[in-house]
């Protein structure tokens, strides 16, 4: 079974920074033609936002326009975890932060590259003070 851990959450001041990382286990690169994996956040009392992802075959990234300039997401394959470097934080950026995978990547499938994840992992708690 397909399995994500979200970890690196915590308490940071504005201006700070945080890694977020995303174990993947329970699959291998190969029971997939190709998957992206996803970072999600969720506040309190708003819908969810995708932040960013990555593509596992070529490495192509995604951002929301929120985070770009501020985020960066990268992947050590040999390791099957993605992180996401957070800078410069900001108290909107206080959410839970959960990672997924989405392993249906049609062409052009960057265009809605925050949808269609098929598996979910548990979140992980950011807090930005002011």
């Amino acid at each position: 079974d397909v399995q994500l851990q979200a970890s690196g959450g915590g308490l940071v001041q504005t201006g700070g920074s945080l890694r977020l990382s995303c174990a993947a286990s329970g699959f291998t690169f190969d029971d997939f033609d190709d998957y992206a994996i996803g970072w999600f956040r969720q506040a309190p009392g708003k819908d969810p936002e995708g932040v960013s992802a990555i593509k596992r075959s070529d490495g192509s990234t995604f951002y929301a326009d929120s985070v770009k300039g501020r985020f960066t997401i990268s992947s050590d394959n040999a390791k099957n975890t993605v992180y996401l470097q957070m800078n410069s934080l900001k108290p909107e950026d206080t959410a839970k932060y959960y990672c997924a995978l989405r392993d249906t990547l049609l062409v052009g499938w960057g265009y809605n590259w925050n949808e269609g994840y098929d598996y979910w992992g548990r979140g992980t708690l950011v807090t930005v003070s002011s």
